[in-house]
């Protein structure tokens, strides 16, 4: 019997096994926490002996501690297959989300998707966060017309922006084409686009519409032409923003004059999306002028708005047969040189019925 103290000291394992080593059967026994491993043997032990079982338990031990390594290289192999698996996954599922978007946008607002009405008001959610990137203005006109709210004697649900006839107007952001009508006492010829942001837009009294019901639209692109269809006073596009159905004020997300967003976001609020629709209509309105100090309202909505600088207010004038520019200016109470300075023409120019004319 013969002590390996000073070999085996760091292996500390239960082993209780017989082996043939060289044409003897050896019995191993390595106690746990031991101090000693005990060789028993039938025959006297050689130096010779020792340096092989030395050299045999070295290569057994070595070749268990590359186990945890070959754990860490098969992990590490395994790392670019399931970010791959995981990349594959990330598509399908946009894949599928994009499928759902293209059949009914927002369709976690809108219960269904139809080509009937033009609004109907459905329950709104407490608060909803309207993204606003990826827009385009629907007119590269900055001047507004007449603002949200109330007008002779009714609701006014949109903004209306003067353009001319056959001007282009533009989606505001990209979805799919619910209406494409035609309205003889109201909107005149428009266009409905449920958007993927939740907003619904309409823009009104178009002298031609360019899309398609169900046609899926980018921001920007091309939807019909300026004009002066249903009841309409002067060629101007009607511009309405609507969630589910509820019409919010425009000026609560676009700054015409700036041809802007006013911000990344709006954060639409049940509670107080009318007053903050009164507060835009002072910021950015028809006759908009700077806040100031007194109102804390509109302090609080400048924050994230700043309030626009705006010209003096230009009038639009329509023409009728027989008028002349003498006329025109005498029932405007201005002159003919400042008609004709604003609206680039000569005194000697024709006039057309239904021409606009632009006077202050």
């Amino acid at each position: 019997m013969m002590d390996f103290h000073e070999i085996f000291a760091t292996f500390a394992t239960f082993m209780l096994k017989r082996r043939k080593w060289h044409g003897y059967n050896w019995v191993i026994i390595i106690m746990p926490f031991s101090p000693c491993w005990t060789l028993f043997s039938p025959e006297p032990i050689t130096i010779s002996m020792i340096r092989k079982f030395k050299t045999a338990v070295i290569a057994a031990l070595l070749s268990v501690s590359t186990l945890p390594t070959m754990g860490q290289d098969l992990l590490a192999r395994q790392a670019p297959i399931d970010r791959k698996m995981k990349a594959v996954d990330s598509v399908a599922l946009n894949r599928l989300i994009q499928i759902e978007q293209t059949g009914s946008p927002a369709a976690d607002l809108y219960d269904d998707w139809d080509n009937k009405y033009a609004h109907r008001a459905t329950e709104l959610p407490d608060s909803f966060r309207i993204d606003l990137r990826g827009f385009c203005m629907p007119t590269t006109s900055r001047v507004l017309t007449s603002n949200f709210g109330a007008r002779w004697g009714r609701q006014h649900k949109g903004l209306d922006i003067k353009v001319y006839i056959g001007d282009t107007i533009r989606a505001a952001f990209s979805g799919k084409v619910r209406i494409v009508r035609y309205e003889a006492r109201g909107y005149g010829k428009y266009v409905v686009i449920r958007h993927y942001n939740g907003l619904e837009t309409i823009y009104g009294h178009m002298s031609k519409q360019l899309v398609k019901e169900n046609q899926e639209v980018r921001a920007g692109d091309p939807i019909g032409l300026g004009g002066n269809t249903g009841r309409s006073t002067g060629s101007h596009l009607h511009f309405e923003t609507r969630l589910c159905g509820v019409a919010l004020n425009p000026t609560l997300m676009f700054d015409f004059v700036n041809q802007d967003v006013v911000s990344d976001f709006y954060m639409f609020r049940s509670d107080t999306y009318q007053a903050e629709g009164h507060a835009a209509n002072r910021l950015r309105g028809v006759g908009a002028q700077k806040v100031s100090g007194d109102d804390g309202d509109d302090e609080e909505l400048a924050a994230t708005a700043p309030a626009v600088k705006v010209q003096e207010t230009i009038r639009y004038h329509k023409v009728r047969k027989g008028e002349t520019l003498g006329h025109i200016a005498r029932k405007r109470h201005t002159t003919v040189n400042a008609l004709c300075r604003l609206n680039h023409i000569s005194k000697t120019s024709r006039l057309m019925p239904g021409q606009i004319l632009k006077y202050k």
